[in-house]
């Protein structure tokens, strides 16, 4: 079965359908400390389960994780809009890979995969719910345009909530 997905284009980066060949650089992510702010370390089988269940999603809600490349050829993280069983709404999430931070890159894709979204699923403002301890995460949604709307506590920790603004507020 063909999945749609689009590749979207940045001035650095592609972000693209996932694929097989992402699963080694997201085990790497899953056995680092960065990964417990997304509920990691996980089993293997978790990981593999996880780039499974992203390709999912997709095919049920049309929207999900791109896999984001530097034009270099560098896999550099996961962006994109998901939504899953039990959650309140939409999220835009990344998860950027070590050595990856503090180029930009995060905001470029987030820019990219949420304005996405936006055109061809839903105007709908997103949010990103972000683990209270994630203050790069944070940041991030900050120079997103995201406010801090409500701090919530769920059996996995305490995290912010986060609202972008809606696509018509935006510069």
């Amino acid at each position: 079965m063909p999945l749609p997905i689009p590749s979207l284009m940045t001035d650095r980066l592609i972000l693209r359908a996932p694929r097989e060949a992402d699963f080694p650089k997201m085990l790497a992510f899953n056995d680092s400390p960065r990964s417990a702010f997304v509920g990691g370390p996980l089993e293997r089988r978790w990981v593999w389960r996880g780039l499974l269940a992203n390709i999912g999603h997709w095919a049920l809600r049309g929207y999900g994780f791109y896999s984001v490349d530097t034009k270099a050829g560098d896999f550099i993280g996961r962006i994109g809009v998901i939504f899953h069983d039990g959650w309140p709404e939409p999220e835009l999430a990344w998860h950027l890979y070590d050595g990856f931070e503090g180029h930009g890159y995060g905001r470029e894709a987030a820019l990219a995969a949420r304005a996405d979204y936006h055109a061809r699923v839903s105007s709908q403002p997103l949010i990103s719910m972000i683990d209270v301890a994630n203050t790069r995460s944070e940041a991030l949604a900050v120079r997103l345009g995201a406010a801090r709307e409500v701090t919530k506590t769920d059996p996995e920790g305490d995290y912010h909530i986060y609202r972008h603004p809606a696509p018509e507020a935006r510069a």
